[in-house]
This record gives C-alpha cells, structure tokens and sequence, in this order.
C-alpha cells in the first residue's frame, strides 16, 4: 500500500439515539426501580442514576435506554452529585474517544427531543461540556440549521476548525452556515432530491456540491466527502460503489480532498456486524478512503495498520463487501458456524 494514510477517524459515540440493553451489563437496577448506567475508566467503576423519565418510558419497558441522552438530561436538569455525574458520563466519552486518535468528535442531539428551543440550549451544553474534556474539535451533527448554528457558536476556534456535519445538493443553505463558521464539511454524494444509484450520479454530485462549496470560500483540504454507503445486504455491489466513487473523486481532486462516510452502514442486516464494518474500512482506505464516521475504538489509525489480512474471518468479509459472496450466503453461513 505505499505509505499508509492518515486516518481521520470521526468518533460516533455522543449521540442521543445510542442504546444500551437494560438487561446488559452496562445498567445496575436496584430492588427498588431506581437504576445507573455504568461504565470503567481506568479500572474503576463509575456511572449515573438514570433520570426517573427514562425508566419511565417505552424504551424501557421495551428493554433499552438511550444512555447518551439520559446523560445529558441529568447533567443538564439534574443536581448535585447526580447533574456532576451526568456530566462526567458525557466528558469520560470525549477522553475515550480522543484517546483512540479521533480527529473529531460527532455531537448530535437531535432526537433528545421534539421541543427545538429546547434542543438549541442543549446542544450549547453539550458542546461546551465535550470541550471541557477534549483537545480536538467539534463536529456538529444535525438535520435542522439552526442546531448547526448553535452547535458551531460554542465551539472554540484553539481546538481547530469545527466540522460541519453536513452539506449536500439537498440542504444547500448549510454551506453558508459553515463557511461563515470557518468549518469544515462532510459533504454529502445526496443529489436535490434524490438519492444516487450509480457511481456517477455520486461524483457527479460532489462535483456540482464542490463547486459550490469552492464559490463559498472553502478550501479543497475543508471537504471530507461521503459517498454513502448503503447495505451490502441489499445489494452486493454497494460496497464497490463506494470504492469506486472514491477512486474517481480522488482523480478529480488529488490528495487535498478527504472523505468521511458512515461507514457502518455497509453491515446492516448482518451478523458480526463490527467485523464487516472493520474489514470494508481497511479495504476503502487501501483504495484512498482516509476517513469516516466510526466507532474509533475499533477503527483507528493504529487497528488499521495492524489489520490481519490473512484470516478466514478478514477474507469472508473482504468478499462480502467486494460482491464476491452472492446474497451473502459464504458469510452468513460461516458465521452460523462460528468462524466469523
């Protein structure tokens, strides 16, 4: 592979629609209904009371607990030692995940509620709390603009340019909202209204959305291109999509541009999902891939170097996500047997 590329790895885990089983290890319930979600930080154990409303609702009683929002709902309306634990929930994944070599830190809290004004105090909040913990920057995960405003106001310009998370052909008005925050961008391969089917209709997209991006000031280095991934479940080729969209971009635009899809994308609907996720980001990056949204203490720089290629699991895998594995059937097949 030459010299390996810089990965920039996009860390995924301060997200209000993360879940933990409440049956799992990671929740305490005492006789009395109260309960904590726990976690270690070096080799002590910690955690917060879950807020009285989560235990309360239907995800509960369904078995789960969005446990990145209950931590910020305690941090943010709590008191005393419960409110500072809550808040040390938020900061203990900021370190973590810095310390995996993120190069940002994905903050979304778009589904903590529907009441936006409400969502706009939070993820000021929030912002600032992960900053508190972290060296790196902010990127700012939304669907609604005026979360990205919010989001980019608080962020501290001494940690680097914040990211944008993201533009696209669709939501055009999120690119002036970035470049008047001096960020970054995951620019998104969506087209107006529509998504893309072939490899052409994506680059063809990034080129128009890069134009455009380009006549608002930013720079080629500021765009970290998605290509979107979408289930290899679905369809066998959509891995090979992927690669070929970045093949194509990087001939376009050199080694200035960057790329950051969400990569976990590809596994959906399949067992052992982390081993596919893993596997198709070592062979996207072979081929000029130098980032994505991830869980980064699987997927880092150092796991990428370090990836055995000469396992059955690596191989299984690797034909998964290149079509080699008709419907899948090889891969499935060995995981029912307990090789992947």
């Amino acid at each position: 592979m030459g010299v390996p590329l810089k990965y920039y790895a996009v860390a995924e885990n301060i997200h209000c629609t993360l879940i933990r089983k409440t049956g799992g290890k990671f929740v305490s319930q005492a006789e009395d209904g109260s309960a904590s979600i726990l976690y270690k930080e070096d080799g002590k154990e910690k955690g917060f009371p879950v807020p009285q409303k989560f235990i309360d609702a239907d995800d509960w009683s369904n078995g789960k607990v969005k446990h990145m929002a209950a931590a910020m709902w305690q941090g943010f309306y709590g008191s005393g030692e419960a409110q500072e634990a809550g808040k040390e929930y938020i900061r203990y994944w900021a370190r973590m995940q810095e310390s995996y070599g993120s190069a940002y830190l994905d903050l979304n809290v778009d589904e903590f509620s529907t009441d936006l004004d409400e969502r706009i105090e939070l993820i000021k909040w929030a912002g600032k709390i992960v900053q508190e913990a972290s060296a790196i920057p902010l990127s700012v995960d939304s669907s609604n603009i005026d979360l990205l405003k919010a989001g980019l106001s608080i962020c501290d310009p001494g940690k680097g340019k914040p990211m944008v998370n993201s533009v696209s052909l669709e939501r055009p008005e999120a690119i002036e909202v970035a470049a008047s925050a001096g960020a970054v961008v995951i620019a998104g391969a969506t087209g107006e209204d529509s998504m893309p089917q072939t490899v052409e209709e994506r680059v063809e997209n990034c080129e128009k959305l890069m134009g455009m991006l380009m006549d608002a000031g930013l720079s080629k280095s500021d765009v970290f291109f998605d290509p979107l991934v979408f289930p290899v479940s679905v369809d066998k080729n959509n891995g090979l999509a992927v690669i070929d969209s970045v093949k194509e971009l990087r001939n376009l635009y050199g080694d200035e541009i960057h790329f950051a899809p969400g990569l976990s994308n590809i596994s959906y609907g399949l067992p052992n999902r982390k081993l596919i996720n893993t596997v198709f980001t070592h062979v996207c990056w072979q081929e000029g891939l130098d980032g994505g949204i991830v869980d980064p203490r699987h997927i880092n720089q150092k796991a990428l170097e370090n990836m055995d290629t000469a396992t059955e699991a690596y191989g299984l895998a690797r034909d998964l996500v290149l079509g080699k594995d008709e419907f899948g059937m090889k891969y499935i097949t060995a995981s029912r047997n307990g090789k992947v």
